[in-house]
């Protein structure tokens, strides 16, 4: 069907999303193939940093690009850490460790009850065309649980091992990559990324 650029060099995203968009018969080419440079993610919500990524690999390759953005929000933090969850711990100044990270979302929430503690993983997918394509196909995905109280493993990436999936009577931590590739945040939005493809080809 064609080639796809994966606007990631996220080695935990590439496994999660390119399974997804190959399996609907596109190749699948990651932008490290192509270039090292990273674009600056200075939007002010997923959408924006979606959208700049796969604008920004669709101009250096040629190719169109499908991107990400993503992060954990907490109810009782007004939705924070959001878009800086890769930097909550620096005062979204700079890159900070998973476990710094996660560590301050358990400082801020400190003893809250466990209702109060709600939270939700948020994910948005772009598609583009080509660098200057008016008409991104956008999909959006959420994962809703809890937050521990303390770390519940030692494994797992960014909040992973505090975010308690009441469905599934586990964290993310433990859930194996087969069930997240249907159930997370992100395969619901590059679901509906792929769908809105499907659609398109057939016009």
């Amino acid at each position: 069907m064609g080639v796809i650029v994966l606007a990631t060099g996220n080695p935990h995203k590439v496994k999660e999303l390119a399974p997804l968009v190959e399996a609907a018969g596109y190749d699948v080419k990651l932008q490290t193939h192509f270039f090292t440079d990273e674009v600056e993610e200075d939007g002010l919500s997923f959408v924006e940093n979606a959208i700049k990524k796969a604008r920004f690999a669709s101009a250096k390759t040629g190719l169109p690009a499908i991107a990400d953005d993503s992060g954990l929000e907490v109810d009782a933090l007004n939705g924070q850490p959001g878009i800086y969850s890769a930097r909550y711990a620096s005062d979204h100044l700079g890159e900070t460790t998973d476990e710094q990270n996660l560590q301050k979302v358990l400082d801020d929430l400190g003893d809250l009850p466990y209702k109060d503690r709600t939270a939700r993983y948020s994910c948005v997918v772009v598609y583009v065309e080509h660098a200057n394509d008016p008409m991104p196909i956008i999909g959006f995905g959420h994962w809703y649980g809890e937050i521990l109280k303390e770390r519940r493993t030692q494994f797992g990436i960014g909040y992973d091992s505090i975010f308690w999936v009441p469905q599934l009577v586990k964290t993310l931590s433990e859930i194996p990559l087969e069930v997240k590739n249907k159930i997370s945040h992100r395969a619901k939005a590059i679901k509906q990324v792929l769908e809105g493809l499907e659609h398109k080809s057939k016009r």
